[in-house]
């Protein structure tokens, strides 16, 4: 079963597919634009492109597991992205996926400036792992 994961940003949203088999992150993109409307659509569109058959995004979390600032945000997003592409959008704890993503960008030798442009991808990627780690070990 092919899963999208999305990290939903501002400015930018990154997205990770899985492979048809669900094991591994595979295509990733990152959707520059702030227009709540549009960025859904653009998920909508890659959702069916990519075959993917259930979407998950990244839910802001603080340390202590209470919701987040943005939570009520991610929310409506979410069910934006549910109308959208016609099937539900599980959230997922994000919590450290950004810092994580910066961290493997810099380990990876970019610089700084370079992380702006792929740390969102990153992220998504890691939700995805998260999410499709604790899928194998909850069939």
């Amino acid at each position: 079963m092919r899963v999208m994961a999305i990290d939903y940003g501002d400015a930018r949203t990154g997205v990770a597919v899985s492979d048809a088999a669900g094991l591994l992150a595979g295509y990733t993109a990152v959707i520059r634009g702030r227009n709540p409307e549009r960025v859904a659509e653009e998920l909508a569109g890659i959702a069916r492109e990519r075959q993917a058959e259930e979407l998950v995004m990244g839910f802001p979390r603080n340390m202590d597991g209470t919701e987040g600032p943005r939570a009520q945000l991610c929310r409506d997003f979410a069910a934006l992205v549910e109308e959208k592409a016609g099937m539900p959008v599980r959230l997922w704890d994000e919590r450290r996926t950004t810092i994580e993503a910066h961290q493997i960008l810099h380990a990876s030798g970019k610089r700084m400036k370079a992380h702006k442009k792929n740390v969102d991808a990153v992220a998504a990627s890691l939700i995805l792992e998260g999410y499709l780690a604790w899928r194998a070990r909850n069939p």
